[in-house]
């Protein structure tokens, strides 16, 4: 498996999770800087970053509403999620790509964080 250091696209993101995209015409060459996973989405506006992917199992339109506000590039949910179609809407109109992976949130992270994706700054 070849290893990057840095940002990822969301092709190769979408490709190394096994995950398939929900939302129309995704925007799969967008890079992604950093990888964040979070089922709190208040430490996602606290310690996240900007053009992050955000990783998740919380599939509420509220996670969309936080993606827009931290400026995420894409959400991906883990363990197979399927979002509400009311989730999938706002998505399309915020412009947010959704990806579905059937890894769970620790494998999803970790094969990322393996590939080179940094994470958000750890607290110290």
């Amino acid at each position: 498996m070849e290893v990057a250091t840095g940002p990822m696209t969301l092709r190769r993101i979408q490709e190394m999770l096994g995950a398939s995209c929900i939302t129309a015409d995704p925007p799969l060459d967008l890079e992604a800087l950093v990888g964040c996973a979070s089922d709190l989405m208040s430490n996602v506006l606290a310690f996240g970053r900007p053009h992050a992917i955000l990783l998740t199992g919380l599939t509420s339109p509220q996670t969309v509403r936080t993606a827009e506000v931290a400026d995420c590039v894409a959400v991906c949910f883990a363990y197979g999620r399927q979002p509400p179609a009311e989730t999938i809407e706002l998505a399309e109109g915020s412009g947010i790509p959704l990806f579905v992976t059937p890894l769970t949130l620790y494998a999803a992270s970790g094969r990322l964080y393996e590939l080179g994706l940094p994470g958000c700054p750890e607290i110290e």
